[in-house]
């Protein structure tokens, strides 16, 4: 079954006006081919980059989500706000959010949800940490975290959503599961998924995440089960992100 490749850049905590300016025209410039490309800035850049980016085809996404529409809930941004500025999708249980914030299974079922009622493609994010992996238990916590999202939502809400599996251990430590490894994993998820519906197993998109450079894109790329990346550091640079777009496309 064919998957349009996603490749989206999470910038993280990092980023400037100028920053904004650079990557959007470099991206306009290099138009890569094959593949939906998609940039998840902090939000204080979103306007200025939903502009930038503004009749290119290139979609806008959001780092995170509040698990609620509106409330007193100081500091947090909702679905709704992100809508308005043009966000297509939103990253939901990122490993750094897992563990610096203490968001659980139970919190990144509610915001996925969230982000679905409004109108977002949630990107959901599952992986394990070295520990885990180095106790052979790797397959276990990633399905484990999927099937939170699908005990609350139902398989259904995967025909609008993407996967990213990221290996903690790979998150900036210059580390990369081999090929070999990653697609192991997003082929067990696929499964998982299948269990409960093959046809929407065959349609999900499944990215990969953790270190992704544009000297090893083009193998991880290459995998049947992997369907792009959720690239940190590299999206941050044009040369080297364009670089991997095309692999993936």
């Amino acid at each position: 079954m064919t998957r349009t490749p996603l490749v989206a850049g999470n910038w993280k905590m990092n980023g400037s006006l100028a920053l904004v300016r650079e990557l959007a025209g470099a991206l306009r410039d290099a138009k890569p081919e094959g593949v939906e490309v998609a940039l998840c800035p902090p939000y204080p850049y979103l306007p200025a980059l939903a502009e930038a980016l503004s009749g290119s085809g290139l979609a806008l996404g959001a780092q995170n989500l509040a698990d609620r529409a509106d409330g007193a809930l100081t500091g947090e941004v909702s679905a709704e706000m992100l809508l308005e500025f043009g966000c297509r999708f939103a990253i939901v249980g990122h490993s750094e959010r897992r563990e610096l914030y203490g968001e659980d299974d139970d919190q990144v079922a509610s915001k996925f949800l969230r982000a679905r009622e409004a109108g977002l493609t949630p990107i959901l994010c599952v992986g394990e940490t070295l520990r885990q992996r180095e106790a052979e238990e790797t397959d276990q916590v990633v399905v484990r975290q999927l099937m939170a999202v699908v005990e609350a939502a139902g398989v259904e809400a995967l025909e609008r959503a993407v996967l990213a599996y990221e290996p903690v251990w790979a998150i900036g430590t210059g580390l990369t599961a081999t090929p070999e490894q990653a697609q192991a994993v997003h082929a067990g998820l696929r499964a998982a998924v299948a269990d409960r519906d093959a046809d929407i197993a065959g349609r999900l998109r499944i990215l990969y995440g953790g270190s992704v450079k544009a000297d090893n894109a083009a193998p991880l790329f290459a995998q049947p089960d992997i369907d792009g990346g959720l690239i940190g550091g590299a999206s941050l640079k044009a040369e080297e992100f364009i670089a991997i777009c095309r692999a993936a496309g």
